[in-house]
Protein backbone atom coordinates (compact mmCIF):
# COMPACT_ATOMS: atom_id res chain seq x y z
CA UNK A 1 0.00 0.00 0.00
CA UNK A 2 1.08 3.70 -0.51
CA UNK A 3 2.52 5.73 2.20
CA UNK A 4 -0.23 8.42 3.02
CA UNK A 5 2.35 11.32 2.44
CA UNK A 6 2.31 10.31 -1.18
CA UNK A 7 -1.76 10.84 -1.22
CA UNK A 8 -1.12 14.36 -1.44
CA UNK A 9 2.45 15.28 -2.88
CA UNK A 10 1.23 17.46 -5.37
CA UNK A 11 1.84 20.78 -4.31
CA UNK A 12 -1.67 22.05 -4.72
CA UNK A 13 -2.37 19.77 -1.11
CA UNK A 14 -0.07 22.41 0.50
CA UNK A 15 -1.47 25.47 -1.58
CA UNK A 16 -5.14 24.56 -0.51
CA UNK A 17 -4.24 24.01 3.09
CA UNK A 18 -2.52 27.14 3.63
CA UNK A 19 -5.69 28.87 2.20
CA UNK A 20 -7.69 27.09 4.58
CA UNK A 21 -5.54 28.03 7.41
CA UNK A 22 -5.72 31.63 6.09
CA UNK A 23 -9.40 31.49 7.12
CA UNK A 24 -9.52 29.53 9.86
CA UNK A 25 -11.17 26.72 8.56
CA UNK A 26 -10.00 22.83 8.81
CA UNK A 27 -9.87 21.28 4.84
CA UNK A 28 -9.68 17.41 4.03
CA UNK A 29 -8.50 15.23 0.62
CA UNK A 30 -11.34 12.80 0.84
CA UNK A 31 -13.14 10.04 -1.44
CA UNK A 32 -11.64 8.73 -4.97
CA UNK A 33 -8.23 10.59 -5.06
CA UNK A 34 -7.23 9.29 -1.92
CA UNK A 35 -8.87 6.11 -3.20
CA UNK A 36 -6.84 5.46 -6.70
CA UNK A 37 -3.87 6.94 -4.94
CA UNK A 38 -3.42 3.97 -2.50
CA UNK A 39 -4.06 1.74 -5.44
CA UNK A 40 -1.92 3.74 -7.50
CA UNK A 41 -4.83 3.81 -10.42
CA UNK A 42 -3.68 6.87 -12.38
CA UNK A 43 -6.23 8.64 -14.43
CA UNK A 44 -6.31 10.93 -17.63
CA UNK A 45 -9.06 13.40 -16.06
CA UNK A 46 -7.68 14.50 -12.03
CA UNK A 47 -10.25 15.65 -9.98
CA UNK A 48 -9.94 16.75 -6.29
CA UNK A 49 -12.68 16.37 -3.77
CA UNK A 50 -11.71 18.49 -1.20
CA UNK A 51 -14.20 18.88 2.00
CA UNK A 52 -14.09 21.53 4.83
CA UNK A 53 -15.83 22.19 8.04
CA UNK A 54 -16.31 25.72 6.95
CA UNK A 55 -18.00 27.20 3.40
CA UNK A 56 -16.70 25.22 0.73
CA UNK A 57 -17.37 28.49 -1.83
CA UNK A 58 -15.54 30.90 0.63
CA UNK A 59 -12.55 28.25 0.24
CA UNK A 60 -12.85 28.03 -3.37
CA UNK A 61 -12.76 31.63 -3.51
CA UNK A 62 -9.61 31.83 -1.18
CA UNK A 63 -8.05 28.76 -3.38
CA UNK A 64 -8.97 30.71 -6.35
CA UNK A 65 -7.35 33.87 -5.90
CA UNK A 66 -3.86 32.37 -4.55
CA UNK A 67 -3.94 30.24 -7.94
CA UNK A 68 -5.08 33.33 -10.07
CA UNK A 69 -8.12 31.43 -11.33
CA UNK A 70 -10.77 34.20 -12.45
CA UNK A 71 -13.87 31.35 -13.18
CA UNK A 72 -15.35 29.94 -9.92
CA UNK A 73 -18.89 27.96 -10.65
CA UNK A 74 -20.63 28.39 -7.36
CA UNK A 75 -23.49 25.82 -6.78
CA UNK A 76 -25.04 28.00 -3.90
CA UNK A 77 -27.88 25.85 -3.11
CA UNK A 78 -25.56 22.56 -1.99
CA UNK A 79 -22.99 25.40 -0.53
CA UNK A 80 -20.32 23.84 -3.04
CA UNK A 81 -17.91 25.46 -5.89
CA UNK A 82 -15.64 24.20 -8.38
CA UNK A 83 -12.23 25.36 -9.63
CA UNK A 84 -10.05 23.69 -12.72
CA UNK A 85 -6.38 24.52 -12.41
CA UNK A 86 -3.80 23.19 -14.83
CA UNK A 87 -5.91 20.99 -15.64
CA UNK A 88 -7.16 19.35 -12.87
CA UNK A 89 -10.69 19.77 -11.78
CA UNK A 90 -10.87 21.02 -7.66
CA UNK A 91 -14.26 20.51 -6.08
CA UNK A 92 -14.61 22.52 -2.54
CA UNK A 93 -17.84 21.20 -0.15
CA UNK A 94 -18.43 22.58 3.17
CA UNK A 95 -19.13 19.25 5.13
CA UNK A 96 -22.42 18.12 5.59
CA UNK A 97 -25.23 15.54 6.87
CA UNK A 98 -28.09 14.53 5.34
CA UNK A 99 -31.99 13.58 5.52
CA UNK A 100 -33.55 11.72 2.90
CA UNK A 101 -36.99 11.42 1.88
CA UNK A 102 -38.16 7.66 1.31
CA UNK A 103 -39.30 8.73 -2.27
CA UNK A 104 -36.71 10.86 -3.35
CA UNK A 105 -32.53 10.40 -3.62
CA UNK A 106 -32.32 14.42 -3.11
CA UNK A 107 -31.44 14.89 0.82
CA UNK A 108 -32.03 17.87 2.86
CA UNK A 109 -28.52 18.87 3.74
CA UNK A 110 -27.40 20.67 6.97
CA UNK A 111 -24.07 21.70 8.17
CA UNK A 112 -21.85 19.22 9.85
CA UNK A 113 -18.55 17.92 10.79
CA UNK A 114 -15.86 16.26 8.75
CA UNK A 115 -17.17 12.94 10.84
CA UNK A 116 -21.06 13.60 9.87
CA UNK A 117 -19.36 14.06 5.55
CA UNK A 118 -17.21 10.77 5.91
CA UNK A 119 -20.81 9.07 7.17
CA UNK A 120 -22.71 9.68 4.53
CA UNK A 121 -20.28 8.72 1.70
CA UNK A 122 -21.35 5.47 0.04
CA UNK A 123 -18.95 3.29 0.70
CA UNK A 124 -15.91 2.65 3.14
CA UNK A 125 -13.11 3.06 0.31
CA UNK A 126 -14.81 6.36 -0.88
CA UNK A 127 -14.80 7.74 3.21
CA UNK A 128 -10.95 7.99 3.61
CA UNK A 129 -9.65 11.57 4.37
CA UNK A 130 -6.22 13.32 4.04
CA UNK A 131 -5.88 16.58 6.23
CA UNK A 132 -4.36 19.25 4.55
CA UNK A 133 -4.06 22.02 7.14
CA UNK A 134 -0.28 22.83 8.17
CA UNK A 135 -0.09 21.59 11.68
CA UNK A 136 -1.98 18.39 10.80
CA UNK A 137 -1.03 18.04 6.93
CA UNK A 138 -1.10 14.41 5.90
CA UNK A 139 -3.20 12.97 8.53
CA UNK A 140 -5.01 10.23 7.50
CA UNK A 141 -8.70 10.12 8.73
CA UNK A 142 -10.19 6.75 8.29
CA UNK A 143 -13.14 6.03 11.02
CA UNK A 144 -14.81 3.35 8.82
CA UNK A 145 -11.26 0.72 7.99
CA UNK A 146 -11.65 1.59 4.71
CA UNK A 147 -8.03 1.07 3.95
CA UNK A 148 -8.61 -2.75 5.37
CA UNK A 149 -11.67 -2.81 3.17
CA UNK A 150 -8.85 -1.93 0.01
CA UNK A 151 -6.52 -4.46 1.39
CA UNK A 152 -9.21 -7.01 1.45
CA UNK A 153 -11.00 -6.37 -2.01
CA UNK A 154 -14.50 -5.34 -0.75
CA UNK A 155 -17.32 -3.02 -1.01
CA UNK A 156 -18.57 -2.42 2.33
CA UNK A 157 -20.59 0.50 3.62
CA UNK A 158 -19.91 2.97 6.34
CA UNK A 159 -23.25 2.82 7.62
CA UNK A 160 -25.73 -0.29 7.50
CA UNK A 161 -26.15 -0.76 4.06
CA UNK A 162 -30.13 -1.29 4.49
CA UNK A 163 -30.05 2.44 4.94
CA UNK A 164 -27.71 3.30 2.73
CA UNK A 165 -29.22 1.88 -0.20
CA UNK A 166 -33.06 2.64 0.81
CA UNK A 167 -31.77 6.56 1.06
CA UNK A 168 -29.58 6.62 -1.71
CA UNK A 169 -30.98 3.59 -4.45
CA UNK A 170 -28.49 4.59 -6.76
CA UNK A 171 -25.48 3.50 -4.89
CA UNK A 172 -26.57 0.45 -5.55
CA UNK A 173 -25.36 0.67 -9.08
CA UNK A 174 -22.79 2.84 -7.77
CA UNK A 175 -21.64 -0.42 -5.73
CA UNK A 176 -21.85 -3.22 -8.70
CA UNK A 177 -19.93 -0.63 -10.87
CA UNK A 178 -17.01 0.12 -8.28
CA UNK A 179 -17.21 -4.23 -8.09
CA UNK A 180 -16.68 -4.78 -11.49
CA UNK A 181 -14.36 -1.59 -12.14
CA UNK A 182 -12.15 -2.77 -8.98
CA UNK A 183 -12.46 -6.33 -9.59
CA UNK A 184 -13.43 -6.01 -5.55
CA UNK A 185 -16.24 -8.51 -3.79
CA UNK A 186 -19.38 -6.70 -2.33
CA UNK A 187 -19.36 -7.70 0.91
CA UNK A 188 -22.57 -10.39 1.82
CA UNK A 189 -24.46 -8.07 4.04
CA UNK A 190 -24.48 -5.27 1.42
CA UNK A 191 -24.92 -7.92 -1.32
CA UNK A 192 -28.11 -8.76 0.83
CA UNK A 193 -29.52 -5.50 1.23
CA UNK A 194 -28.94 -4.53 -2.80
CA UNK A 195 -31.30 -7.38 -3.18
CA UNK A 196 -34.01 -6.62 -0.82
CA UNK A 197 -34.35 -3.19 -1.52
CA UNK A 198 -33.78 -3.83 -5.62
CA UNK A 199 -37.12 -2.24 -6.26
CA UNK A 200 -35.96 0.97 -4.41
CA UNK A 201 -33.94 2.00 -8.17
CA UNK A 202 -37.24 2.70 -9.53
CA UNK A 203 -36.85 5.95 -7.99
CA UNK A 204 -33.89 6.82 -9.66
CA UNK A 205 -34.11 8.50 -13.20
CA UNK A 206 -33.35 6.17 -15.84
CA UNK A 207 -30.10 8.83 -17.12
CA UNK A 208 -28.78 8.62 -13.61
CA UNK A 209 -29.22 4.60 -13.90
CA UNK A 210 -27.75 4.49 -17.56
CA UNK A 211 -24.80 6.40 -16.50
CA UNK A 212 -23.52 3.97 -13.94
CA UNK A 213 -24.24 0.99 -16.99
CA UNK A 214 -21.87 2.49 -19.65
CA UNK A 215 -18.93 2.99 -16.76
CA UNK A 216 -19.86 -0.84 -16.28
CA UNK A 217 -19.86 -1.17 -19.99
CA UNK A 218 -16.48 0.23 -20.37
CA UNK A 219 -14.49 -1.28 -17.64
CA UNK A 220 -11.90 -4.54 -18.31
CA UNK A 221 -14.49 -7.11 -17.71
CA UNK A 222 -18.08 -5.79 -18.07
CA UNK A 223 -19.66 -9.62 -17.63
CA UNK A 224 -18.66 -9.32 -13.80
CA UNK A 225 -21.04 -6.16 -13.48
CA UNK A 226 -24.49 -7.69 -15.54
CA UNK A 227 -23.83 -10.85 -13.44
CA UNK A 228 -23.98 -8.62 -10.55
CA UNK A 229 -26.73 -6.54 -11.99
CA UNK A 230 -28.53 -10.03 -12.82
CA UNK A 231 -27.82 -11.75 -8.92
CA UNK A 232 -29.21 -8.36 -6.93
CA UNK A 233 -32.57 -8.35 -9.38
CA UNK A 234 -31.78 -4.38 -10.62
CA UNK A 235 -31.00 -5.31 -14.07
CA UNK A 236 -34.92 -6.69 -14.72
CA UNK A 237 -35.76 -3.66 -13.30
CA UNK A 238 -34.96 -1.35 -16.43
CA UNK A 239 -33.60 -3.86 -19.07
CA UNK A 240 -35.49 -7.05 -18.99
CA UNK A 241 -34.55 -8.26 -22.35
CA UNK A 242 -31.38 -8.96 -21.25
CA UNK A 243 -32.43 -11.34 -18.29
CA UNK A 244 -34.66 -13.00 -20.90
CA UNK A 245 -31.51 -14.46 -22.41
CA UNK A 246 -31.04 -16.47 -19.49
CA UNK A 247 -31.30 -20.49 -19.35
CA UNK A 248 -31.71 -23.33 -22.24
CA UNK A 249 -34.23 -25.32 -22.95
CA UNK A 250 -34.03 -29.10 -23.61
CA UNK A 251 -35.83 -31.44 -25.86
CA UNK A 252 -35.04 -34.70 -27.60
CA UNK A 253 -31.82 -34.60 -25.30
CA UNK A 254 -30.69 -31.22 -27.54
CA UNK A 255 -30.56 -27.96 -25.82
CA UNK A 256 -29.19 -24.70 -26.82
CA UNK A 257 -26.34 -22.46 -25.17
CA UNK A 258 -27.37 -20.60 -22.58
CA UNK A 259 -27.72 -16.71 -24.60
CA UNK A 260 -27.10 -14.65 -21.32
CA UNK A 261 -23.25 -16.48 -20.54
CA UNK A 262 -22.74 -16.27 -24.28
CA UNK A 263 -23.78 -12.91 -24.66
CA UNK A 264 -21.40 -11.87 -21.39
CA UNK A 265 -18.59 -13.70 -23.13
CA UNK A 266 -18.76 -11.93 -26.53
CA UNK A 267 -18.98 -8.63 -24.46
CA UNK A 268 -15.90 -9.80 -22.48
CA UNK A 269 -14.48 -11.21 -26.18
CA UNK A 270 -14.54 -7.17 -27.46
CA UNK A 271 -13.44 -5.49 -25.09
CA UNK A 272 -10.23 -7.41 -24.85
CA UNK A 273 -10.30 -5.38 -28.75
CA UNK A 274 -12.12 -2.15 -28.20
CA UNK A 275 -12.69 0.42 -25.81
CA UNK A 276 -15.76 1.72 -28.00
CA UNK A 277 -19.22 1.75 -26.09
CA UNK A 278 -21.03 1.32 -29.15
CA UNK A 279 -18.91 -1.77 -30.64
CA UNK A 280 -19.92 -2.93 -27.09
CA UNK A 281 -23.24 -2.04 -27.22
CA UNK A 282 -23.58 -4.29 -30.25
CA UNK A 283 -21.95 -7.00 -28.27
CA UNK A 284 -24.65 -6.79 -26.21
CA UNK A 285 -27.81 -6.54 -28.46
CA UNK A 286 -26.26 -8.85 -30.98
CA UNK A 287 -28.36 -12.07 -29.67
CA UNK A 288 -30.82 -9.91 -27.47
CA UNK A 289 -34.02 -11.17 -29.93
CA UNK A 290 -33.10 -14.89 -29.78
CA UNK A 291 -35.99 -15.86 -27.10
CA UNK A 292 -38.50 -14.61 -29.12
CA UNK A 293 -37.60 -16.31 -32.06
CA UNK A 294 -36.32 -19.75 -31.00
CA UNK A 295 -38.04 -22.99 -32.53
CA UNK A 296 -37.25 -26.27 -32.24
CA UNK A 297 -37.60 -28.63 -34.96
CA UNK A 298 -36.74 -32.39 -35.28
CA UNK A 299 -34.57 -31.88 -38.75
CA UNK A 300 -32.87 -28.62 -37.68
CA UNK A 301 -33.01 -28.97 -33.84
CA UNK A 302 -32.96 -25.30 -32.11
CA UNK A 303 -33.16 -22.32 -34.35
CA UNK A 304 -33.21 -18.86 -33.88
CA UNK A 305 -34.28 -17.35 -38.16
CA UNK A 306 -34.73 -13.74 -38.10
CA UNK A 307 -33.19 -12.69 -34.99
CA UNK A 308 -30.60 -10.31 -36.04
CA UNK A 309 -33.69 -8.68 -37.91
CA UNK A 310 -35.51 -8.40 -34.81
CA UNK A 311 -33.22 -7.14 -32.97
CA UNK A 312 -32.29 -4.24 -35.09
CA UNK A 313 -35.53 -3.61 -34.92
CA UNK A 314 -35.71 -4.18 -31.09
CA UNK A 315 -32.44 -1.53 -30.84
CA UNK A 316 -34.52 2.00 -30.77
CA UNK A 317 -37.05 0.75 -28.04
CA UNK A 318 -34.29 -0.48 -25.80
CA UNK A 319 -32.45 2.90 -26.61
CA UNK A 320 -35.23 5.22 -26.17
CA UNK A 321 -36.08 3.58 -22.65
CA UNK A 322 -32.82 3.33 -21.23
CA UNK A 323 -32.41 7.00 -22.53
CA UNK A 324 -29.48 6.05 -24.90
CA UNK A 325 -28.66 8.36 -27.88
CA UNK A 326 -31.15 8.03 -30.60
CA UNK A 327 -28.72 9.45 -33.46
CA UNK A 328 -25.93 7.49 -35.22
CA UNK A 329 -24.61 6.10 -32.37
CA UNK A 330 -27.78 3.57 -32.49
CA UNK A 331 -28.08 3.57 -35.98
CA UNK A 332 -24.59 1.71 -36.26
CA UNK A 333 -25.66 -0.60 -33.08
CA UNK A 334 -28.94 -1.51 -35.27
CA UNK A 335 -26.54 -1.99 -38.09
CA UNK A 336 -24.32 -3.83 -36.55
CA UNK A 337 -26.72 -6.26 -34.74
CA UNK A 338 -28.53 -6.78 -38.78
CA UNK A 339 -25.46 -7.80 -40.27
CA UNK A 340 -23.24 -9.55 -37.11
CA UNK A 341 -24.44 -12.94 -39.11
CA UNK A 342 -23.08 -12.34 -42.60
CA UNK A 343 -19.32 -12.83 -42.15
CA UNK A 344 -20.33 -16.05 -40.78
CA UNK A 345 -22.04 -17.33 -42.99
CA UNK A 346 -19.95 -16.33 -45.99
CA UNK A 347 -17.10 -18.22 -43.99
CA UNK A 348 -19.12 -21.55 -44.19
CA UNK A 349 -19.35 -21.34 -47.78
CA UNK A 350 -17.26 -20.50 -51.20
CA UNK A 351 -17.08 -16.91 -50.91
CA UNK A 352 -18.07 -15.19 -53.82
CA UNK A 353 -16.71 -11.77 -54.97
CA UNK A 354 -20.58 -10.46 -55.28
CA UNK A 355 -21.70 -11.51 -51.92
CA UNK A 356 -18.60 -9.49 -50.53
CA UNK A 357 -19.32 -6.10 -52.15
CA UNK A 358 -22.86 -6.68 -50.54
CA UNK A 359 -21.37 -7.16 -47.55
CA UNK A 360 -19.06 -4.39 -47.73
CA UNK A 361 -21.95 -1.98 -49.49
CA UNK A 362 -24.06 -2.35 -46.26
CA UNK A 363 -21.54 -2.38 -43.78
CA UNK A 364 -19.51 0.38 -45.37
CA UNK A 365 -16.77 1.57 -43.09
CA UNK A 366 -17.92 -0.14 -40.14
CA UNK A 367 -16.91 -3.16 -41.42
CA UNK A 368 -13.82 -3.47 -39.77
CA UNK A 369 -16.06 -2.98 -36.33
CA UNK A 370 -18.18 -6.08 -37.43
CA UNK A 371 -15.87 -8.38 -38.47
CA UNK A 372 -14.70 -7.44 -34.36
CA UNK A 373 -17.88 -8.32 -33.41
CA UNK A 374 -17.78 -12.13 -35.48
CA UNK A 375 -14.70 -12.69 -33.98
CA UNK A 376 -15.58 -12.14 -30.24
CA UNK A 377 -19.08 -13.91 -31.16
CA UNK A 378 -17.29 -17.32 -31.99
CA UNK A 379 -17.42 -19.19 -28.04
CA UNK A 380 -17.49 -22.48 -27.46
CA UNK A 381 -15.80 -25.07 -25.24
CA UNK A 382 -14.54 -27.37 -28.18
CA UNK A 383 -11.33 -25.44 -28.97
CA UNK A 384 -11.08 -26.98 -32.82
CA UNK A 385 -14.26 -25.73 -33.70
CA UNK A 386 -13.52 -22.45 -32.37
CA UNK A 387 -10.38 -22.53 -34.19
CA UNK A 388 -11.47 -24.08 -37.45
CA UNK A 389 -14.34 -20.56 -37.14
CA UNK A 390 -11.60 -18.65 -36.71
CA UNK A 391 -9.86 -19.84 -39.05
CA UNK A 392 -12.72 -19.41 -41.72
CA UNK A 393 -13.46 -15.96 -40.50
CA UNK A 394 -9.54 -14.79 -41.41
CA UNK A 395 -10.53 -16.08 -45.31
CA UNK A 396 -13.18 -13.90 -45.50
CA UNK A 397 -11.46 -10.92 -44.27
CA UNK A 398 -8.77 -11.29 -46.60
CA UNK A 399 -11.17 -11.88 -49.36
CA UNK A 400 -12.90 -9.34 -47.96
CA UNK A 401 -9.58 -6.53 -48.42
CA UNK A 402 -8.71 -8.54 -51.82
CA UNK A 403 -12.60 -7.25 -53.34
CA UNK A 404 -12.43 -3.76 -51.50
CA UNK A 405 -8.50 -2.91 -52.96
CA UNK A 406 -9.87 -3.47 -56.48
CA UNK A 407 -13.53 -1.95 -56.38
CA UNK A 408 -13.70 0.74 -54.04
CA UNK A 409 -17.18 -0.77 -52.68
CA UNK A 410 -16.47 0.25 -49.26
CA UNK A 411 -17.81 4.05 -49.49
CA UNK A 412 -19.24 2.95 -53.20
CA UNK A 413 -21.95 5.12 -54.47
CA UNK A 414 -23.74 3.98 -57.92
CA UNK A 415 -21.95 6.08 -61.58
CA UNK A 416 -25.48 7.03 -61.60
CA UNK A 417 -28.16 8.68 -59.37
CA UNK A 418 -31.98 9.12 -59.47
CA UNK A 419 -31.35 12.99 -60.40
CA UNK A 420 -29.51 11.69 -63.55
CA UNK A 421 -32.10 8.68 -64.38
CA UNK A 422 -35.12 11.33 -64.21
CA UNK A 423 -33.30 13.91 -66.37
CA UNK A 424 -31.78 11.30 -69.45
CA UNK A 425 -35.19 9.38 -68.95
CA UNK A 426 -37.50 12.07 -69.12
CA UNK A 427 -39.23 10.93 -65.82
CA UNK A 428 -40.60 12.13 -62.44
CA UNK A 429 -40.29 11.05 -59.09
CA UNK A 430 -42.07 7.50 -59.24
CA UNK A 431 -41.45 3.88 -58.56
CA UNK A 432 -40.05 3.41 -61.64
CA UNK A 433 -36.88 5.91 -60.43
CA UNK A 434 -36.17 3.61 -57.94
CA UNK A 435 -36.30 -0.10 -59.47
CA UNK A 436 -34.05 1.55 -62.24
CA UNK A 437 -31.76 2.63 -59.65
CA UNK A 438 -31.60 -0.23 -57.62
CA UNK A 439 -31.39 -2.54 -60.95
CA UNK A 440 -28.28 -0.47 -61.67
CA UNK A 441 -26.64 -1.51 -58.09
CA UNK A 442 -27.71 -4.60 -57.92
CA UNK A 443 -26.11 -5.28 -62.02
CA UNK A 444 -22.40 -3.72 -60.29
CA UNK A 445 -22.58 -5.38 -57.28
CA UNK A 446 -23.46 -8.68 -58.30
CA UNK A 447 -20.42 -7.77 -61.15
CA UNK A 448 -22.87 -8.47 -64.23
CA UNK A 449 -22.37 -5.22 -65.09
CA UNK A 450 -18.47 -3.08 -64.81
CA UNK A 451 -18.55 -0.20 -61.94
CA UNK A 452 -18.08 2.80 -64.14
CA UNK A 453 -20.61 5.48 -65.84
CA UNK A 454 -20.76 4.24 -69.47
CA UNK A 455 -22.06 0.86 -68.60
CA UNK A 456 -23.80 1.58 -65.82
CA UNK A 457 -25.44 4.18 -68.45
CA UNK A 458 -26.30 1.70 -71.17
CA UNK A 459 -28.04 -0.72 -68.65
CA UNK A 460 -29.98 1.88 -67.39
CA UNK A 461 -31.18 2.21 -71.12
CA UNK A 462 -31.89 -1.57 -71.29
CA UNK A 463 -34.20 -1.44 -68.22
CA UNK A 464 -36.04 1.08 -69.00
CA UNK A 465 -36.75 -0.41 -72.13
CA UNK A 466 -37.75 -3.70 -70.28
CA UNK A 467 -40.17 -1.96 -68.16
CA UNK A 468 -41.80 -0.38 -71.26
CA UNK A 469 -40.50 3.65 -70.57
CA UNK A 470 -40.62 5.77 -73.81
CA UNK A 471 -38.10 8.72 -73.65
Amino acid sequence: MVKRREIIKNPLFKKIGECADKINAQAFVIGGWVRDSILKINKNEIEFDIVTDKSGITLAKEVAKQLKVEKISIYKTYGTASINYQNIKIEFNGARRESYNKDSRNPKVFKGTIEDDQKRRDFTINAMAVCLNNDKYGDFIDPFDGINDLENKIIKTPLEPEKTYSDDPLRMMRAIRFATILDFQIDKKSLSAIIRNHQRLKIIKQERITEELNKIILSKKPSIGFKLLSQTKLLNIFFPEFELLHGFDVINNIKHKDNFKHTLQVLDNISDKSNSLWLRWSAILHDIAKPQTKRFDVKNGWTFHGHEHLGSKMVTKIFKRLKLPLNENMKYVQKLVLLHLRPIALSNKIVSDSAVRRLLFDAKNDIDDLMLLCQADITSKNEKKVARYKKNLIEVYDKIRDVEKRDEIRNWRPPIGGDEIMSKLNLNPSKEVGIIKMKIQDAILDGKINNNYNAAEKYMYKIAKELGIEY
